[in-house]
């Protein structure tokens, strides 16, 4: 059973996550000769920093695995108004019709 995020991050321990995603059964993250698709998620990373109160203190795409250092700004965060949070997640999940277009 997962564990809610409240009971896994406690910033006044400490605002700094290190964080893993792996591929499994031997696949590959970028695929092979996938140099261009490191740079996309590498692109994707800026923008995600870019819209959510996380700053990355680096990142390392490998083959089958990605890392993260990521630090958690709560101050920033709280400093949004409603709409300024509604702003940013749109930006990510747009709102779509019926035919998916946005």
């Amino acid at each position: 059973m997962a564990t809610p995020r409240s009971r896994l991050v406690d910033e006044s321990v400490t605002p700094w996550y290190h964080c893993i995603s792996r591929c499994v059964r031997r696949a590959r993250l970028c695929g092979e000769g996938g140099g261009h698709r490191k740079a996309w998620i590498v692109d994707r990373l800026r923008e995600l920093v870019g819209l959510f109160a996380v700053d990355c203190g680096g990142f390392a795409v490998l083959d089958n695995h990605l890392h993260l250092l990521l630090r958690l700004d709560s101050p920033r965060a709280s400093a949004w108004s409603a709409e300024e949070v509604m702003r940013r997640w749109l930006t990510l999940f747009p709102i779509r019709n019926a035919v998916r277009s946005p």
